[in-house]
Order: structure tokens, then C-alpha cells, then sequence
């Protein structure tokens, strides 16, 4: 009996090549730098010190940064609590059985997300104008005693974030969510009806369990996305705003890195934001987990 020896072959390898050098390059090599820059402090791109930890330090004891965060965080919890709402109550809107024009309003409200953050921050910021902008005119017609000198964007900073967002990203979760409510079964809706249940109780022990992987899974792409935000309230504002009420931790790792020069700084800044995103998709892939186990 004859006996093979197998060897690898480098053939695979060869067709690996063209993936693993983009990956090196392009994710894997900046990644490092990142990490290395991280425990220095630079001045420009050129100059720089060795600090270790240094700069981590700081920025647990830097107000801006803790403001940035706070700030980020307030937005995130708009997107969640304000947006994912109506999202799926546009969603179960649409979803309702004869309901006219259904092709048409999936289109009105999904459109909005096609224009892109720095057409809704231009729009946004003309719509918010003093004197000029639509908000105040149409207040003002409303309510003749209403000043239309008032500058919203001077002080509902993080409001007119959310209500931009909100009328950019509700249509695309709306989406999510319309697909996941068209794929309830038909006969656990008709079994709830029969056993006299409301429209509230269908919603709550039928509807919302079938369709709770999509909620979580629509809550981290909101979550990631909202700490990431940086060109709507660059836009919107033209910075990080009075008081620095629009300061996002994006947009102040851009002004320490692009505009300070600190590169190791924003590094820091870089990886502590993409712990705390990590965390997020951790703790909703334990969660996922826990509800599949039970």
C-alpha cells in the first residue's frame, strides 16, 4: 500500500496574497502606528516624545474630553430613545394591510437618507438662520410676539443635532425595521386576535419578540454611529459650537490631531473611542447569545 505525503502548496497562498497585503497595508500597519503613536506626543508630523501612558492619563483628567463624550452620548441617546421610535412607528404605518400608496411613502421617508450629512447639515443650518431661516419666518407668522432674531443653533445646540439626524436616519431604520415586521408569522397574529388579544398585547407579546434581534441589532448600528459623528455637527455649527455644546469626541480627536498637531493625543483619543465601541458589540453579542440560550 502506497503511502502520500501531502505538502503545502504555495498556490493558495498566492491567491491569498492580494488580501493579506491590503489587509497589511492598509489595516493592519496603520493600526500599529496608531497604537505606537498613541503612547507619544507630537508636535506636527515630524517632532515627537516618548511619554508611555502619559497621554491616556490626560485625557481621564481632560474636562474637554469628558465633555465630548457627554456630549456624544447625549446625541446617542436621542437616536435611541427619539429616532428608533419613530422609526418603527413609521414601519408598523407602512406595515398595515390595505394601506394605499405604501410604495410611495416608503419612498418619502427613505429618501432623506440618500442626500448625505453635509447636505443636511447645509439645509439644516439655513432652516435654523436667524431672521432668514424657515423656522423663524414660519414662527414668526405663527406667532407675531415670536423674535425671529432668535439663534437656535446659539442655543438648542444639541435639539437641532438630533432633529437633523432624526429626519436623515429614520426613514433607513425604518427599513430595518419593516423587513423584520413582514416576517412575522401571519398565524401567531391570527392565534393572538382569536385569544382576544388588542392591538397593544399583539404588539407586546407577539410583534416585539419576533422582531427584538432586529431592535438590537438596529440600537448598535445607532450606538457606533452616533459615536462616531463628526461632519453634521462640523457642518451644522461650523465647529464644535457655543460652549462647545456640539463637541463630539470625533470631531475633538480631528481639532487635536489636525489642528493642535498632537497626533499622539488624538491616537489615545482614537483607541479609548474604539474601546468603548468594541464594548458596545461585545455586550450585544453576549446578550444575543444569552437570548438564543434561553
Amino acid at each position: 500500500m502506497k503511502s502520500y505525503r501531502t505538502e503545502p502548496s504555495w498556490v493558495p497562498w498566492l491567491f491569498l496574497f492580494p488580501f493579506l497585503a491590503t489587509v497589511a497595508v492598509f489595516l493592519a500597519w496603520p493600526l500599529a502606528q496608531s497604537l505606537f503613536l498613541s503612547f507619544q506626543q507630537t508636535y506636527g508630523p515630524r517632532t515627537s516624545a516618548w511619554v508611555g501612558v502619559g497621554n491616556f492619563d490626560f485625557l481621564l483628567h481632560d474636562p474637554l474630553f469628558w465633555k465630548a463624550l457627554g456630549n456624544t452620548a447625549l446625541f446617542a441617546a436621542g437616536s435611541i430613545f427619539l429616532q428608533l421610535p419613530v422609526a418603527l412607528g413609521l414601519a408598523l404605518l407602512l406595515n398595515r394591510p390595505g394601506l394605499r400608496g405604501r410604495a410611495l411613502f416608503r419612498l418619502v421617508f427613505f429618501a432623506p437618507s440618500l442626500v448625505g450629512l453635509v447636505f443636511v447639515g447645509l439645509l439644516f443650518a439655513l432652516m435654523f438662520e436667524k431672521r432668514s431661516g424657515l423656522v423663524n419666518v414660519l414662527l414668526h407668522a405663527a406667532f407675531p410676539a415670536f423674535d425671529p432674531e432668535f439663534a437656535w443653533l446659539q442655543v438648542y445646540v444639541m435639539p437641532a443635532l438630533i432633529l437633523s439626524a432624526l429626519w436623515l436616519y429614520a426613514g433607513f431604520n425604518m427599513i430595518y425595521f419593516l423587513a423584520a415586521l413582514q416576517n412575522v408569522p401571519a398565524e401567531l397574529m391570527e392565534a393572538a386576535s382569536l385569544d382576544g388579544a388588542g392591538p397593544w398585547q399583539r404588539f407586546r407579546h407577539v410583534v416585539l419578540p419576533e422582531i427584538l434581534p432586529v431592535v438590537s441589532f438596529v440600537v448598535l448600528l445607532s450606538l457606533l454611529g452616533s459615536f462616531q459623528l463628526f461632519e453634521l455637527p462640523f457642518i451644522l455649527l461650523g465647529g464644535p459650537g457655543p460652549d462647545n455644546r456640539g463637541l463630539t469626541v470625533v470631531m475633538y480627536l480631528y481639532q487635536t490631531g489636525f489642528v493642535t498637531g498632537d497626533l499622539g493625543y488624538a491616537s489615545a483619543i482614537g483607541w479609548v473611542l474604539a474601546l468603548i465601541m468594541g464594548s458596545f458589540a461585545l455586550l450585544h453579542r453576549r446578550w444575543l447569545r444569552r437570548e438564543e440560550a434561553s
